[in-house]
């Protein structure tokens, strides 16, 4: 893979070719892959009872990869050259061999010496899981919006590892006219000389600002799309990729959202709105998925994607309860939620599929730790009225009707009561504003910070 990049400048490459972002897809697809774990004392492994690499393996096959092989090692500590150690490389570079590899993918993060090291071992590409799961994005990205997220995030990732990634990174730029390498520069910029990596971080540092620049629009835009929705009560879909967040959507608002067996099937956040009856309505987010490990650069670029989730007056954290490890998958998700500071924004979980349920002994477990949760089957409809009147709870708990009284001169105060609530009728008695307003409940406090008074409470 890097050795086919090597024979071209990375000026070239960080150019027309970056805008879609297919460096490793089509090197990925259709390759046959031989998956290594490492398990480590001290790691959450909950899943490791059933099988370790079942969610690498998936990862690999929603890229385009054939798995042909596993290789999992139990270690005290990881080795700083080939991460499993120079013996069990051997063995893996014969298990390799046998199984007529052409990938091998880890499901831990490698550094790009020990990437070196291995493949000078394995004579096979090698990547980790943070690069497959950057790949399985580039590929699903559709809008020109997510399209900007996965490149600033495979940027970001790569960035550090120009060095150990293509062999034209040493050679020098401008230290001799007459050779190939001192025409890198052109006539009137050759010198003293500069390595082509200098030339080629210049490159890629450029390329990050500019992306930068264009999500922060992305990122205005979005919020002042969001901030436009008060009028409503907004919910968010969260949840693991694959747990059925789309098919639920499907189900309560007949989005017609693209669904498919496979991880990270849809990137790009969808809004329909939802009539919950009773003459109440919400609008309902998805937003994508989130996994174990989720590359920190992914969280980072698809802020803009996910503030639907950052300021939302409810979640609905849909759960795979057919999944054997349920509960990993939920504590994950709920870690990358505190790391976005959602943690106290209310959560119904919903525990989906659970009419293809069968291992009864973990289903028990995970009912047992999610005593609240409404069960439901997205694709049969079983237990949707339940959600919906769960979720009708939260939004006659979430605002509150109120009378009020104030000085018909308070601006401030009638500018705070159209941005956060609605104004239901309003008179002036005796030179005395009386207004009648229906307001989140949590926003009462600045309401009467701004000489709102209640009346008759």
């Amino acid at each position: 893979m890097r050795q086919a990049l090597g024979s071209r400048p990375l000026g070239i490459l960080f150019g027309s070719e970056l805008k879609d972002r297919r460096r490793i897809t089509s090197q990925v697809q259709a390759e046959r892959a031989v998956l290594v774990g490492v398990l480590l004392p001290g790691e959450d492994r909950a899943a490791a009872r059933y099988d370790p690499l079942a969610e690498l393996a998936a990862l690999a096959r929603a890229a385009g990869a054939e798995v042909v092989g596993r290789m999992i090692q139990k270690r005290t500590r990881i080795c700083p050259g080939t991460y499993i150690g120079h013996g069990k490389a051997q063995e893996l570079a014969v298990y390799v061999q046998d199984k007529q590899a052409d990938l091998v993918i880890f499901d831990n993060e490698l550094t790009p010496s020990q990437i070196r090291d291995l493949e000078e071992l394995l004579h096979r590409h090698v990547i980790d899981r943070t690069e497959l799961i950057l790949d399985i994005f580039a590929s699903r990205a559709r809008t020109n919006e997510a399209r900007l997220q996965v490149e600033l995030a495979q940027l970001e990732y790569t960035a550090p590892r120009l060095r150990g990634m293509w062999t034209h990174l040493e050679r020098i730029a401008g230290a001799g006219g007459g050779t190939a390498a001192g025409a890198v520069g052109g006539i009137g910029t050759r010198g003293p000389g500069e390595r082509q990596i200098e030339i080629d971080r210049r490159i890629v540092q450029k390329r990050v600002t500019f992306l930068r620049r264009q999500i922060a629009q992305i990122d205005r835009r979005r919020l002042r799309e969001v901030h436009s929705r008060r009028d409503f009560f907004t919910i968010g879909l969260v949840g693991y990729t694959n747990a059925g967040k789309s098919s639920l959507m499907n189900a309560l608002t007949h989005a017609g959202a693209y669904v498919a067996d496979q991880l990270f099937a849809t990137l790009d956040t969808r809004t329909r709105r939802w009539e919950l009856g009773g003459g109440q309505t919400a609008l309902l987010s998805d937003t994508v998925g989130f996994v174990r490990n989720l590359p920190h650069q992914l969280v980072a670029s698809f802020r803009a994607t996910l503030e639907e989730v950052i300021h939302s007056d409810l979640l609905l954290h849909v759960v795979d309860a057919s999944s054997p490890d349920a509960v990993g998958q939920t504590r994950a998700v709920r870690q990358v939620l505190s790391e976005m500071d959602c943690g106290q924004i209310p959560a119904i979980t919903v525990l989906n599929k659970i009419d293809v349920l069968h291992d009864e002994s973990a289903a028990h477990l995970l009912r047992a730790g999610e005593p609240d949760a409404v069960e439901v089957s997205a694709v049969r409809g079983d237990g949707l009225d339940r959600l919906t009147q769960r979720v009708l709870e939260h939004v006659r708990n979430h605002y509150v009707r109120v009378q009020l009284e104030a000085d018909p001169a308070n601006g401030r105060l009638m500018a705070y009561l159209r941005r956060h609530g609605q104004i239901l009728g309003q008179s002036v008695k005796e030179g005395c504003l009386a207004l009648d307003v229906r307001i989140p409940r949590a926003e009462m406090p600045r309401v009467s910070e701004l000489g709102g008074r209640q009346l008759g409470g």
